[in-house]
């Protein structure tokens, strides 16, 4: 990408300037387009306060064909610019996400994932004539079926308490201090809150990748992206919401890169078990002990264990212990040091790629 376009909010419409962007250039792309809400005359709460609610003359259109076009020409040109093993997110609500989706798989897209962003704290059904509304929803895709997207799949289970990271979020909507206010009122009725950008940008993107905002808004794209030490591109085309974005984004201290490095993600090299009998870091005729040390195996020349009359791997054996399929030997079998105390074989595989690898 060149620099010119790096970090900086482009004014204009989203379309033309996208255009203009170079083909294949972009890593990551997060549109938060207008949704097309059709809302009817003003909205008021029981007590007759006014709901500050989107009545934004971009969210307006005057036909779902009018919408479809526009959704089909920007999301066209997204494609163009990704990068051939990019990934896009789309937010949008039930009025739009659906048309929406649609045309992402007309053009190419390949859908990955939908994420329901759940409202933990959603604005109130006023009229109570329908369910209160309290989920948006995101579509996550890459630019084809083939493409090698990113995504940081061990990063994000650590993320939530080791447990696979679901596609229900739970997050509040953007309010308190991280609402941003001009003269008491919402700067953008649409502000998105950045731990949702920054779920986003986190698992989805690395170091130094270029994420694209073409409906950039109040910035919190920009803002997550530079605290995450990410470049961005933002296409804005209201010269008050560039104002307010740039203001913002200056703000915000990127993270030390040590901070960065997604450790839990790093593959270790390929080492076996014979590996470690080779080059004398365990011996021949060793025993091998659970952590309790109510099980034991004998290592045989061959690497594999002895354990009555079961012979096998250390994952097989283990496996056969425990009464499973299969197990991770690795992370089981203890051998003892010359004090009696247990040290973990992966401990031991560290100390060999430590020492033989790097």
């Amino acid at each position: 990408m060149d620099k010119k376009y790096l970090n900086k909010i482009i004014k204009g419409d989203c379309i033309e300037e996208l255009k203009k962007l170079p083909e294949n250039s972009v890593d990551l792309i997060f549109a938060d387009p207008p949704y097309n809400l059709q809302l009817q005359g003003e909205l008021y709460r029981p007590n007759q306060t006014k709901v500050s609610a989107v009545n934004d003359k971009w969210d307006k259109f005057s036909s779902f064909e009018e919408y479809d076009k526009f959704t089909y020409d920007w999301l066209k040109e997204c494609r163009r610019v990704l990068k051939k093993d990019g990934a896009i997110w789309v937010i949008g609500s039930y009025h739009n996400i659906f048309r929406v989706g649609k045309i992402m798989q007309d053009i190419g897209l390949w859908i990955l994932n939908d994420v329901i962003w759940i409202k933990t704290n959603p604005m109130p059904n006023f009229k109570g004539t329908r369910f209160n509304n309290a989920q948006e929803t995101l579509i996550w895709a890459s630019k084809n079926q083939k493409s090698k997207f990113t995504f940081h799949y061990k990063s994000m289970k650590a993320f939530s308490d080791d447990k696979q990271m679901r596609s229900d979020w739970y997050i509040p909507i953007c309010n308190g201090g991280e609402r941003i206010k001009v003269n008491g009122e919402k700067a953008h009725s649409t502000q998105k809150p950045e731990a949702l950008l920054f779920r986003i940008i986190l698992s989805t993107s690395n170091v130094g990748d270029t994420v694209l905002d073409p409906f950039m808004g109040s910035g919190t794209t920009g803002a997550v992206a530079k605290k995450l030490k990410r470049n961005f591109i933002g296409i804005e085309k209201e010269d008050f919401y560039i104002k307010i974005a740039n203001e913002r984004i200056k703000k915000v201290k990127p993270l030390d890169d040590e901070l960065l490095t997604y450790p839990v993600e790093e593959k270790k090299p390929k080492v076996t078990f014979g590996n470690l009998l080779e080059n004398k870091l365990i011996n021949i005729g060793d025993c091998l002990y659970s952590k309790d040390e109510k099980y034991k195996a004998k290592i045989l020349a061959d690497a594999t264990l002895l354990w009555g009359d079961k012979v096998g791997s250390i994952h097989k054996v283990s496996a056969e212990i425990l009464g499973k399929a299969s197990n991770n030997g690795w992370i089981y079998w203890n051998i003892k040091d010359k004090n009696g105390n247990l040290i973990l074989i992966d401990e031991i595989r560290n100390d060999y790629i430590k020492k033989y690898l790097t």
